[in-house]
């Protein structure tokens, strides 16, 4: 791409005071949807995540692979059960599914930050009882899991040698059992955990929209406080509403800023965070 050389600087000089406010600051970026699908996306979001760490920001990367699952469900034959629209998950697909989230896809996710640079740990919620969880019993998905409970010490311990912790949303119970976390929710839960500046949600999405079906209708900022009162008008439904949901309570438990983004955009984690217009929805 020839971009002229006025046009880089003036990026650069843009992105400055961005990169100040956020140096030394913890950031937790949830990745998922088809921005792990697509080749082209998943290249730009490695290299977002390095640039960051490169230039003093503390990223972590907390994932999900449900694609990849799939892909592996199919090729064993295993015929996915839903409950209300959510994945049943018994212990046979639990196995898969920890098999491909801290197994393949986790390690696939360190070796493309390496590849750019970054110096990536995977972990996922077992490790150092990272994740704690009970069985999710309303509608029973089996081996869903709520998080009772949260120790970043291990994710500490990453940023404090320099590293980018990269983590797989699997928790354990009190008594050895295994669950799968939706990502949004352990995203949301580790970045209150750890203090973070900012939690960024990746979606299929351009963020909020006032009209569902009407991208230009997206809503750049909310407060917490207006929520209540769009989710009444109707303009918070399906399935945004846990995702808004993950985003209020990170607020409300100290992370400054949380945001949807378009994880289709090619760099959308730059945009939103180093540049003046941003990308997706902020709440504040």
């Amino acid at each position: 791409m020839n971009i002229p050389v006025t046009d880089r600087a003036q990026v650069l000089t843009q992105a400055l005071p961005y990169i100040k406010q956020y140096a030394g600051k913890t950031v937790v970026i949830k990745y998922g949807g088809n921005a792990m699908v697509s080749d082209e996306l998943k290249d730009a979001v490695m290299q977002d995540i390095v640039l960051l760490h490169t230039v003093g920001i503390k990223p972590v990367l907390v994932h999900g692979g449900g694609p990849e699952i799939n892909a592996m469900l199919k090729k064993t034959g295993k015929e996915s059960k839903f409950v209300g629209g959510l994945r049943y998950t018994d212990e046979e697909t639990m196995d898969i599914v920890q098999m491909v989230l801290a197994g393949k896809v986790n390690k696939e996710l360190v070796g493309q930050l390496g590849k750019h640079g970054g110096r990536a740990v995977g972990l996922c919620g077992l490790d150092g009882s990272m994740l704690t969880a009970v069985k999710h019993k309303e509608p029973d998905l089996g081996l869903v899991g709520d998080i009772t409970r949260v120790d970043v010490t291990l994710i500490r311990n990453c940023l404090q040698n320099d590293s980018i912790p990269v983590v797989a949303t699997i928790a354990g119970g009190e008594n050895g059992e295994k669950y799968t976390i939706n990502t949004d929710t352990a995203a949301s839960e580790l970045a209150a955990a750890l203090g973070a500046e900012k939690l960024v949600l990746m979606t299929d999405v351009r963020g909020l929209l006032r009209d569902k079906d009407d991208e230009s209708s997206l809503i750049s900022v909310v407060q917490v406080s207006d929520v209540p009162r769009l989710k009444k008008e109707g303009v918070l439904s399906g399935g945004m509403i846990p995702k808004i949901e993950c985003c209020v309570e990170a607020v409300r438990r100290g992370v400054r800023r949380t945001h949807i983004i378009d994880g289709r955009i090619p760099h959308s984690i730059l945009i939103e965070m180093l540049s003046d217009e941003g990308i997706g929805t902020m709440f504040l």
